[in-house]
């Protein structure tokens, strides 16, 4: 930040003249100072090696210094600061100095805002970044000029809040870009690198303008949402066992009744049934979820997954223990149900002894779209999807 120490301590070859430094123990991680005093005729300014000392007066820069020396503001210095001298040695003898870290400087990143990122497995999720950066004065006047005169800034925080604006910004376009690229939620993990090289690409032109050239990004961080990181686990674990979402579903739901004593976890326990069991056979537990659901004691019949939240139901229930929805009656042998009521007809009927309506599967449709032959009441295509005349 502009760091307030005291005035240096006068010296120098002329009378009232003064030498002017950056203290090292105001420096730390600022990346400016300004002299708490103007600058007159006469002065003698040091520069280190790290520093650059900018000569700003009346909106403008008259002119830096970035090579090391010290440096006296008289004609017997004329060869060195030979264009200042002209400008201080008119009716206004004076200018403001700035002091410039001339070193990399380390600054972090993070959005303020969610990223919304269409995803065709989930949607819109909405995104969030964070990371850190290496930048560093490139262009002093342009630097002093945009900060100092444009914006006002006074400290290190002050630039550093324009850069965290404008860094989110080419993150955010680099995701845009990716996206369009066709990657998904999912591979951002695998795209770091691509990332930072995509931000370093369009940094010139944006941090340019401002005398600032970035250097290099570190830690980038994409965070999902925690459902979204919930579903990637989940698929993740699917794909690793070799399984799909009923079974691994079926297996949660074992190692959930084995984990419960009142649940029957003795009865599981005494036939092998673990976690790793239920998520990795899957097929070979489903005989035993229709035991345990079903069969004598069970409900009469195999047990049938939830249409809301897919747990298993045993057979006859008509609520689901687990979230309420309601269970569909199911079918008696060869009697489909009534498409206008509901209500479940003897096998061999042509009409609905409830309400009348017929029981004669609806003639196939044409597809306006793709011309294919659409059979049942969908509302849509199976084929190309467009939707089907009533």
């Amino acid at each position: 930040m502009v760091t307030n120490n005291p005035v240096p301590a006068k010296g120098g070859s002329l009378i009232g003249a003064t030498t002017v430094n950056w203290e090292d123990a105001y420096k730390g991680a600022n990346v400016m100072w300004r002299v708490p005093r103007n600058i007159h005729w006469g002065d003698n300014i040091v520069v280190r090696e790290d520093e650059i000392a900018v000569f700003y007066r009346d909106g403008k820069v008259l002119a830096y210094l970035d090579r090391p020396d010290r440096y006296a503001l008289t004609s017997m210095n004329t060869r060195l600061v030979s264009g200042l001298i002209k400008e201080l040695s008119g009716v206004q003898q004076e200018a403001e100095v700035y002091y410039l870290q001339h070193r990399v400087l380390d600054a972090k990143y993070g959005s303020a805002e969610p990223y919304v990122f269409r995803d065709p497995d989930f949607g819109l999720v909405q995104l969030r970044v964070f990371g850190t950066y290496r930048w560093r004065v490139g262009a002093p006047d342009n630097f002093i000029n945009q900060f100092v005169g444009t914006f006002g800034a006074a400290t290190t925080q002050d630039v550093e809040g324009r850069l965290r604006d404008q860094m989110i910004v080419l993150v955010y376009n680099t995701l845009g870009k990716l996206k369009d690229q066709g990657v998904r939620v999912t591979d951002l993990a695998g795209q770091l690198s691509t990332i930072e090289q995509g931000v370093l690409g369009l940094a010139p032109q944006h941090f340019g303008p401002l005398g600032v050239e970035i250097v290099q990004l570190q830690g980038i961080s994409v965070n999902l949402p925690d459902e979204v990181q919930k579903a990637v686990d989940t698929r993740s674990t699917m794909g690793v066992l070799g399984v799909n979402y009923m079974q691994y579903q079926a297996g949660q739901a074992m190692t959930a009744a084995a984990s419960n004593p009142s649940g029957g976890a003795g009865a599981l326990t005494s036939a092998g049934v673990g976690l790793g069991a239920g998520l990795g056979i899957g097929y070979g537990f489903s005989g035993q979820m229709q035991g345990m659901y079903g069969g004598p004691g069970g409900g009469g019949g195999p047990a049938t997954p939830c249409p809301k939240c897919n747990a298993m139901v045993p057979a006859g229930t008509r609520f689901c223990p687990s979230c309420g929805n309601p269970m569909a009656a199911p079918a008696p042998a060869g009697g489909p149900p009534c498409p206008k009521c509901g209500q479940v007809a003897p096998a061999g009927v042509k009409f609905c002894p409830n309400c009348g309506a017929s029981l004669a599967p609806p003639p196939p449709r044409t597809c306006p779209k793709c011309n294919a032959s659409v059979a049942g009441a969908g509302k849509f295509c199976p084929n190309c999807g467009a939707p089907l005349p009533a």
